[in-house]
């Protein structure tokens, strides 16, 4: 039989494996050195490579929560399935990425077990996260920790309290969260998800609701500065509740469906501080929110994409009155492609457009909350109702290696980390018909530096950035990535 076949036979017959979402290649320069009898003729011009297997069993390993059922949801293939031998090697490399993705497992080892004539049993060895969390919780409640410290390191500055956060919590992948915090910010949230909530593993469900007052309040933005009031007697308290549907029909996509209701109460003096806080005179609003959401994931590790795309749409409908009417439209998309074995490139979009343009303050959040920000104009806030942003990273790997943990535990005896160097350069754009006494509003915005990306297991991610802006400032970014 011709290259061809040893190939594509060897990636299959070496295990298909990944470690903390980083992506093992499979060894395109080993080859099968034996004759499996029954498929390989000494006649070089054979086609055999293109016979369709059937897949058999498919024994799964090292699930001791995880429902077998869950990890086969992930795989594009299934028992009696007929499959070539090309088709299957994808079939492995879209296996892995899905498994990952899910974030149950810390590793997952995906290989050929063995022949039985035409049929083709898949061995599936997996090492499942810790799931439970009851962590005490010490948090900044600033937007990065550049603005904590130009607040001076506060402690008043602070959430502290407790997060109990259980994952896989009956082996369906679904979630858990108890939130108990106080400090800065008292707060209380309670969230269920369950994303497979039928037997066809394609409709689900998310439920929550949250509470949070806050003495200090953020009621303006000027010179491109958050403008906060901290003496005010009966601060800002929020209650929200929300019920989701989920709908995720294959592997890529998935559509939610949601539906919130919301409540604020501000002390009345925020009205004379910013008469367009709420856009009227009343200091209480309730409103309630309809929202849709379809995303997209095609990439090797979600949290920190190498290859692949992500794309995601939203639209939704906040209030149906006079105090409270905004639509509002969002995308983004990323793309990465690798360009080396330790170069990478790529490239992120986002924008939004809300209408009608004439918003009060609590609806003009753009750039410099949460991920919507311009490396290099952290120190900022830019409000407004519409704007886009585009970024471009070049990453190249500078170290992979693993730390032991001397834990007895298959699953977590060592800690990987992979280390990458970054050159990076973002622009952006966020028009604002309302408050226009900000000098970052209503203009192009360009940044650019370098920095350094660490990523180890539970998706942490930690980023070092040195940035310059269009305005002549240059400085050091410590950004953490972290689900905990």
């Amino acid at each position: 039989m011709g290259k061809k076949f040893y190939c594509i036979l060897a990636k299959l017959l070496c295990c298909v494996g990944i470690v903390c979402a980083q992506p093992s290649p499979v060894d395109t320069s080993l080859y099968v050195s034996t004759a499996i009898p029954g498929y390989i003729s000494n006649n070089s011009n054979s086609n055999n490579y293109s016979t369709p297997f059937v897949v058999g069993d498919i024994i799964i390993e090292g699930n001791k929560r995880t429902k077998p059922y869950i990890i086969e949801r992930e795989l594009p293939f299934k028992t009696g399935d007929s499959i070539y031998l090309p088709e299957l090697v994808k079939a492995f490399e879209i296996s892995r990425q899905q498994l990952i993705n899910t974030t149950l497992f810390n590793e997952v080892i995906i290989s050929l077990k063995s022949f039985r004539g035409y049929v083709v049993d898949i061995s599936i060895q997996v090492k499942e996260r810790w799931y439970i969390f009851p962590i005490p919780y010490l948090k900044p409640v600033d937007r990065n920790l550049n603005e904590w410290a130009k607040q001076g390191y506060g402690v008043d500055r602070v959430n502290y309290g407790f997060k109990f956060t259980y994952n896989n919590f009956t082996g369906r992948n679904d979630k858990l969260k108890l939130w108990l915090i106080t400090g800065y910010t008292q707060q209380i949230q309670f969230q269920y998800d369950q994303p497979y909530a039928d037997k066809s593993l394609k409709h689900g469900y998310r439920l929550g609701f949250a509470y949070s007052f806050n003495r200090e309040i953020n009621y303006a933005t000027i010179d491109n500065q958050q403008r906060f009031v901290d003496s005010l007697r009966d601060g800002i308290k929020q209650w929200s509740a929300h019920v989701d549907y989920t709908y995720r029909p294959g592997l890529r996509t998935v559509h939610t469906f949601s539906l919130s209701y919301t409540r604020q109460e501000v002390d009345p003096r925020i009205n004379e501080l910013n008469p367009k806080y709420y856009n009227y005179e009343h200091n209480k609003i309730s409103f309630p929110e309809l929202f849709y959401n379809i995303s997209y994931v095609n990439v090797d590790y979600k949290p920190f994409p190498l290859t692949g795309w992500l794309a995601e749409g939203t639209i939704s409908k906040r209030g149906f009155n006079k105090e409270m009417n905004m639509w509002q439209i969002s995308g983004k998309a990323s793309k990465s492609w690798p360009l080396t074995r330790k170069d990478f490139f790529m490239w992120q979009g986002v924008g939004t457009l809300r209408f009608p343009f004439s918003q009060p303050y609590i609806n003009q959040r753009m750039f410099g909350y949460g991920d919507m920000y311009l490396r290099g104009l952290e120190n900022y806030v830019i409000d407004g109702s519409a704007g886009f942003l585009t970024r471009q990273s070049y990453r190249h790997q500078l170290f992979k290696f693993s730390v032991p943990t001397y834990i007895k535990s298959r699953s977590h005896d060592h800690i990987p980390f992979r280390i990458y160097a970054r050159l990076f350069g973002d622009a952006g754009y966020s028009y604002n018909k309302s408050f226009t006494m900000n000098s970052l509003t209503n203009r192009m915005l360009y940044t650019g530096g370098f920095g350094v990306d660490i990523v180890t297991f539970y998706d942490f991610i930690l980023r070092l950035d040195y940035s310059f802006n269009q305005i002549g400032q240059k400085g050091l970014f410590l950004h953490i990535k972290s689900d905990f």
